[in-house]
């Protein structure tokens, strides 16, 4: 029998030199080539981009941004408003200025102009500003959350921009492939080895893989350029498949606390100052009043002094107090609840990418191997005339359906990988670059 690969043959050595070549880029986690698999015309070749890259980009492009700092600004405002003592009053009366028989002289009439000041009492004041002073830091850490959404966000469209590099490369090794056997087949029809339908079977065949090599590159593109509108770019960029199939150092342990918390910390502190603010109001504020009569007949000046005290007889802001203590212990009911939440949802999703990542290298090393061998073998047996083209082709089928598995369970480990960065605030120190660029500017 002739060799698989004769002098006379040329082309069939670098058909299957290639499609092994776009095997090995999956089979191995670290073998992705310098070059982005999947390239499309207008790419620069080199220009790849990296995860934390992305984030940073989005994190300093984000037009949510612009709301928080805002709202920032309005709490700043409300704590130099808080601090600020109630305004005196001046006030004027006049007295006998009309009247009937002896009032109806003017020189009857008497004005009185005093100056009145409202002092607090109870710690209204520092009470105040404690409760604004919480606010804004409640505004800073929502913005803080906002801006760790959006970055999840980022990281799955940057991990489903990956999972659709790696979804091309499987279909040009299946294109690749597919063109050989059908090559092949092609040869053993003109010998008349094997039935006019068989050539036509594997050209249908090879349309098919043509075609999902084609909706494989638009889908590729598509999602590089949904992950480029978060910084306002173009598609015209690489990612490098490395980056998704290699998840060993993506399993490291997370922070122990997260911004969800803080913020829950931060409002139950506000609540807190809330209950002092309420229990001030129990305090009454005396008003005192000094100031200077006239008195029209002799021309004569009487000098006078006053002040108001509220009486406690119906509001002592029982209520109030009550509704801040119930605020109060409702935030830390939630404190709590989500400390759980969290804690549950960081073990299961530790546990399920550490299964995730197990399974992605049992096929790597176990699963995909054994296919390749198992397409060489039949490959061999059907140049051989050993076997149809029917089991080339379904032994080249399980070797991709073991590659396409393998990038379905990456993609839900980069996915629980997002969201597991998320929930311990793995990339807080971004929007912390993010704010100190924009204060230095």
């Amino acid at each position: 029998m002739p060799p698989i690969f004769g002098p006379s043959r040329p082309w069939r050595a670098l058909a299957w030199l290639a499609g092994i070549g776009l095997a090995a880029s999956l089979s191995a986690a670290s073998g992705a080539g310098a070059q982005t698999p999947g390239q499309t015309p207008g790419q620069t070749p080199g220009q790849t981009l990296s995860l934390p890259e992305a984030l940073s980009r989005a994190a300093g492009f984000s037009p949510g941004r612009a709301a928080s700092e805002a709202r920032i600004v309005a709490g700043e405002a409300a704590v130099r408003q808080a601090s600020v003592r109630p305004n005196p009053s001046l006030e004027v009366e006049l007295e006998n200025f009309a009247g009937s028989g002896a009032y109806s002289r003017m020189d009857r009439t008497e004005f009185t102009v005093s100056y009145q000041q409202t002092l607090e009492r109870g710690g209204k004041r520092e009470a105040r500003t404690g409760l604004a002073q919480q606010q804004l830091a409640v505004a800073r850490l929502r913005g803080t959350v906002r801006a760790l959404d959006l970055l999840r966000e980022v990281q799955i469209a940057f991990a489903e921009a990956l999972v659709a590099e790696a979804d091309l490369v499987v279909a040009e090794a299946r294109w690749v492939a597919v063109q050989s056997a059908q090559r092949d087949v092609d040869r053993r029809v003109k010998s008349a080895r094997d039935p006019i339908f068989a050539g036509s079977r594997a050209e249908a065949i090879t349309a098919q893989a043509d075609i999902a090599r084609v909706d494989a590159m638009a889908t590729a593109e598509a999602a590089r350029a949904r992950l480029a509108a978060y910084w306002g770019g173009g598609p015209n960029y690489g990612l490098d498949v490395k980056d998704f199939f290699d998840v060993a150092a993506l399993t490291a342990a997370p922070p122990t606390e997260g911004a969800d918390l803080q913020l829950l910390a931060a409002e139950r502190d506000a609540a807190i100052a809330g209950v002092r603010v309420e229990e001030s109001k129990v305090v009454r504020d005396p008003t005192l009043k000094a100031g200077v009569r006239y008195l029209g007949q002799g021309d004569e000046v009487a000098f006078l002094v006053g002040g108001t005290i509220p009486l406690r007889r119906y509001d002592t802001n029982a209520g109030g107090i009550a509704r801040a203590e119930a605020e109060r212990r409702a935030v830390e009911a939630e404190i709590e609840a989500a400390r759980l939440a969290r804690e549950r949802d960081i073990a299961h999703l530790t546990r399920r990418m550490a299964a995730h990542a197990q399974e992605s290298e049992r096929i790597r090393t176990e699963v995909i191997p054994a296919a390749i061998r198992a397409v060489e073998q039949v490959r061999d047996g059907f140049n051989r005339g050993g076997f149809q083209f029917i089991d080339v082709s379904e032994a080249e089928t399980a070797l991709f359906d073991a590659r396409a598995r393998r990038i379905t369970v990456l993609k839900q480990f980069h996915l629980d990988k997002a969201t597991l960065d998320r929930l311990t605030g793995r990339h807080a120190h971004l929007v912390v670059q993010t704010a100190s660029a924009e204060l230095r500017q």
